[in-house]
């Protein structure tokens, strides 16, 4: 068994190493590393806590609205061609069926990140977003966080980035 690396100590700005190295990794970037797609406008609200997160870490981030279920087509486009375009994470945010991140998964080895999303037809405060986006199928694997917290998928994509 080998010894695992301390975390790193806060800098005197209060970043970690790892999270100084995504910031100048994204500086040198050319494009956004996170794409955050949402299925409705309605819900780009709450995906904004996720944006406020990797900007305020300076990484670059693109938001698009794009529906697993009336623009199927356009996900699957965006997400074949994400890697290609340098991002290294999807964050899709969905409520009700919750199809997107799924489909967004399905479609691109990257990693994904799953916001359950409350709506007016939610049932059970966000229960159903929430099964449909942790109970996808073997090899088709979403990271979930909880129930519009998109805060935290902004979080966990600095942690992915800074690996």
């Amino acid at each position: 068994m080998t010894d695992l690396p301390a975390d790193p100590a806060p800098s005197t700005t209060g970043e970690t190493a790892a999270e100084t190295a995504v910031v100048a990794q994204a500086e040198v970037a050319i494009g956004p590393l996170v794409g955050i797609i949402v299925g409705s406008k309605s819900d780009l609200e709450i995906l904004e806590g996720a944006e406020n997160v990797l900007r305020d870490a300076g990484v670059p981030v693109e938001t698009t609205v794009m529906s697993a279920h009336r623009d199927p087509e356009l996900v699957a486009a965006y997400c074949k061609g994400a890697r290609g375009r340098g991002l290294r994470v999807i964050i899709a945010g969905a409520g009700l069926a919750a199809a997107l991140p799924g489909v967004a998964a399905a479609h691109t080895d990257l990693p994904v990140i799953g916001v359950p999303l409350t709506s007016r037809l939610t049932v059970a405060g966000g229960l159903d977003a929430l099964l449909s986006i942790v109970q996808m199928p073997p090899g088709v694997p979403v990271a979930t966080v909880g129930v519009d917290n998109a805060k935290n998928a902004g979080h966990l994509a600095l942690r992915i980035l800074s690996t």
